[in-house]
């Protein structure tokens, strides 16, 4: 276990309620669903950061990285969005659980040609979860104060540096890395 000193008691609970749901073996779809479960109960909030990681950064969505399991089967980050602040449309490399801890992220949800299919706002305590293919989406802080969330991914996100396996542009159906 992959813990540091000083970690805050509400990340062990959620790191452990991950490890729990994961012992379960399944496919992608499967795991998310169970991870998106277990973090429902045990979402955390914004005290796994300091008041310093919660300010976020002026330019852009600020990503923490809070835990990575030593088997490489998940990792969790903490994102912090300003009002305003969006990400590129993009797809993942493996599945992910988002639960919010502080604000509303809107979420802009795309098929395979980049169509708009869905819109979600996301307010704290929920908690989604979704496996590729069928995840090319987009989130934007459309409030008026700092969003945070908390996202587990599965895979070693210190390894692979990133979650995301392409973004695309509105009129790019191929994308692009």
């Amino acid at each position: 276990m992959t813990t540091m000193i000083g970690t805050p008691p509400a990340l062990t609970e959620a790191t452990t309620a991950v490890r729990s749901a994961l012992r379960v073996r399944t496919d992608w779809a499967g795991a998310a669903r169970l991870v998106a479960d277990e973090l429902r109960e045990n979402l955390p909030g914004p005290e796994i950061l300091t008041p310093e990681q919660r300010l976020g950064d002026p330019d852009g969505p600020t990503g923490h990285l809070l835990h990575t399991e030593p088997d490489g089967s998940f990792s969790m980050l903490a994102v912090i969005w300003r009002p305003g602040q969006t990400t590129r449309i993009h797809d993942h490399i493996t599945w992910c659980v988002v639960g919010v801890i502080q604000g509303i992220e809107h979420e802009e949800l795309y098929d395979e040609h980049l169509n708009p299919i869905g819109l979600n706002d996301n307010h704290p305590g929920e908690v989604t979860g979704f496996a590729p293919p069928g995840d090319i989406h987009r989130i934007v802080n459309t409030g008026t104060e700092t969003a945070i969330s908390l996202h587990v991914y599965g895979t070693d996100l210190g390894r692979v540096g990133s979650s995301a396996r392409r973004y695309y542009e509105p009129a790019d159906t191929e994308g692009s890395r």
